[in-house]
C-alpha cells in the first residue's frame, strides 16, 4: 500500500488550546494487488480527508467505525458496475446499482456501516464530527440536529464540485495546509448541516467584523506561521471568537479568507526577497513560507501573472 500526500494541522506559534488536540488530516492511499485491507477501518475523533485508490476492489466487506459520532461522507471518483458495490447498515443492504462518478454517499456511523466494492475503485471519504458540525449549527442559531438524512448514491451536485476543488491538494505529497483543512471542514460542514440535517434555511448573524485588535492579533499570527502551521481555531480562540463566527468576520473585514490573506501574506514576502537579494528560489520558497519550489512557483505565477524568475529580471531591471 502506497501512502502520501498525508497533512495534519499544527498549532504554529499560538499559545495551546483544548481545540488544538483535534487536527484535521488528508492522506492519500494507493492499495495495490498484494494489499492486505483490514476488515475494520476505524476513525479517531478529528475531521479528515481520505482517498483510497484501488485497481482490483475489495476481497471482503469492511466495517467503518468512528471513535467519536459523526457522518461519513464518501464520493466515487470512478464510476462502478451494477452489481459491484454494495452497502449494509446494521444486518440490512441497502438498495444500490450502477454508481456513476461523482455520486456521494452520507451515512451516519452509529448505524453499523459495512461496504465492499468488488471492481476498481477509487473514493474520496470525509469523516466529519457531529461536534463539529453541532458547532456550526449553533453558531448560525440552530440547535444541535439529531439525526441526519441517509443518502445512497446521492447526485449532490455541491459536494461534488468541493471534492473537485479540494482534490488536487489532497493528492500532492506535502497536503494541503492547515488552514485549507479547516476552512474546507466549516463549508463542508455548512453544507451537510443545511442539505441533510433538514435546516431549510439559515438565517446569518449580522456580521459586525472584527474589532481593531482582533485584526491585530489575526495578522500577526498569520505573518508568524507564513508555513500555513496554524488553525483556524487558533486564531479564532485568540480573539475570543468561535471559528465559524471568527472565520466569518474576517471575511467580512478583508474581503477574503484567512487562508486566502495567508497567500498574499506569502506573496509579498516573496517580492521582498526577489527584490533585495539573489537568493536561489527555493530558498526564497522555504523563506517565504511555501513547502517546495514547485508550489511556490505555481501559486506566484497564479497571483501574479508572471514566474518568480521573470518578476525578479523585469523588476531588477528598473
Amino acid at each position: 500500500m502506497v501512502k502520501h500526500g498525508t497533512a495534519q494541522s499544527h498549532s504554529g506559534g499560538a499559545r495551546s488550546s483544548a481545540a488544538r488536540s483535534i487536527a484535521s488530516s488528508a492522506s492519500f492511499f494507493q492499495l495495490t494487488e498484494n494489499t492486505v485491507v483490514p476488515t475494520v477501518w476505524k476513525n479517531q475523533n478529528n475531521f479528515t480527508i481520505t482517498r483510497l485508490q484501488s485497481p482490483v476492489g475489495l476481497a471482503d466487506r469492511i466495517a467503518k467505525q468512528s471513535a467519536v459520532k459523526a457522518l461519513l461522507v464518501s464520493v466515487c471518483l470512478r464510476s462502478l458496475p451494477l452489481g459491484r458495490f454494495y452497502i449494509w447498515t446494521g444486518n440490512k443492504q441497502l438498495p444500490t446499482s450502477y454508481v456513476p462518478a461523482f455520486r456521494s454517499n452520507v451515512i451516519d456511523f452509529d448505524v453499523g456501516l459495512r461496504c465492499w466494492a468488488g471492481s476498481a475503485f477509487d473514493y474520496v471519504h470525509y469523516h466529519a464530527p457531529r461536534k463539529s458540525l453541532d458547532e456550526i449549527a449553533e453558531d448560525w442559531q440552530h440547535g444541535p440536529i439529531s439525526d441526519y438524512r441517509q443518502a445512497v448514491i446521492e447526485d449532490d451536485l455541491v459536494l461534488a464540485q468541493m471534492t473537485r476543488n479540494i482534490l488536487p491538494s489532497i493528492t500532492v505529497e506535502d497536503g494541503p495546509c492547515s488552514l485549507v483543512l479547516d476552512q474546507f471542514q466549516l463549508i463542508l460542514g455548512a453544507h451537510l448541516v443545511q442539505r441533510y440535517g433538514g435546516i431549510t434555511k439559515i438565517e446569518r448573524p449580522a456580521g459586525h467584523g472584527l474589532a481593531t485588535w482582533q485584526k491585530r492579533r489575526a495578522l500577526e499570527l498569520l505573518r508568524e506561521n507564513l508555513n500555513g502551521n496554524i488553525r483556524l481555531s487558533d486564531l479564532a480562540n485568540e480573539c475570543g471568537l468561535s471559528v465559524s463566527h471568527f472565520a466569518r468576520s474576517f471575511k467580512t473585514v478583508f474581503g477574503i479568507s484567512s487562508h486566502q490573506w495567508l497567500i498574499r501574506l506569502r506573496i509579498d514576502r516573496a517580492k521582498d526577497l526577489l527584490s533585495e537579494a539573489q537568493l536561489p528560489l527555493i530558498d526564497v520558497a522555504a523563506q517565504s513560507g511555501f513547502g517546495d519550489q514547485a508550489a511556490f512557483t505555481r501559486t506566484f505565477h497564479r497571483v501574479v501573472g508572471a514566474s518568480p524568475g521573470r518578476w525578479r529580471r523585469e523588476h531588477q531591471a528598473r
